[in-house]
């Protein structure tokens, strides 16, 4: 080691999705509504809290969403070491707007009607039969929802983008970087499946087409090593 030169400690960031929700089993656009989680989800935390048994950490994160917070409470059973814990919505699932609370099947069905009616009905093919009819428009509904369940940046009606999502997580990853840094602490992050997509798009380096594919699981922990 060259002299005067200083060691670099490692830190880490412990980052997990809460638990299935009702919202979640039953296929609807939770965003910022608030349901709490299933049983299911109840042994998702718990599997959670196994993994991060023998991790230590000081400070944890979590959102005003009461998943984040059952999950966490779940996890911190085995963490009397954790003494700080520090509410941050902008690790808040991402907003879907006006379709918070709906369901992707019923989005799906109604936006397929509008846009056969907008952009089909009256040309070529507008003399479908109407089990033709019905194929059109489950078609065009269900790429209008992966434009707007996958597309980087469309919003949703009155909602986010996730680009949007990416700017405020992006925000709070500075912030966490120098808390750690100040504190010399590790941390968890109890969060959300669209804003762990947009934390690990920013900490991996990921691509828009990578991130858009992630599947983000109830019951994984995502590691990342912060040096200091």
């Amino acid at each position: 080691m060259k002299r005067g030169k200083k060691l670099r400690r490692s830190f880490y960031v412990y980052l997990f999705r809460h638990g299935q929700t009702t919202f979640n089993r039953d296929g609807r656009f939770t965003g910022w509504l608030d349901p709490g989680v299933t049983k299911l989800g109840t042994r998702h935390a718990r599997i959670i809290a196994r993994k991060l048994r023998r991790k230590k950490f000081q400070v944890a994160f979590y959102t005003r969403l009461k998943r984040s917070k059952q999950t966490l409470k779940e996890v911190l059973k085995f963490h009397p070491e954790c003494k700080k814990l520090i509410r941050d919505d902008r690790m808040i699932e991402r907003n879907y707007g006006k379709l918070n609370g709906t369901t992707h099947e019923d989005f799906i069905k109604k936006m397929g009607k509008k846009l056969y009616d907008l952009e089909v009905h009256g040309d070529l093919i507008g003399d479908l039969s109407k089990e033709g009819r019905r194929e059109v428009e489950r078609a065009l509904g269900e790429e209008e929802f992966k434009l707007i369940h996958r597309g980087f940046y469309v919003p949703p009606p009155a909602g986010e983008s996730f680009a949007d999502v990416e700017k405020r997580v992006r925000s709070f990853v500075r912030d966490l970087i120098k808390i750690m840094k100040k504190q010399k602490v590790n941390v968890a992050i109890s969060a959300h499946g669209n804003s762990i997509r947009l934390f690990r798009k920013i900490m991996e380096k990921a691509s828009i087409p990578e991130t858009t594919s992630w599947f983000i699981p109830y019951d994984k922990v995502f590691f990342y090593k912060v040096k200091i």
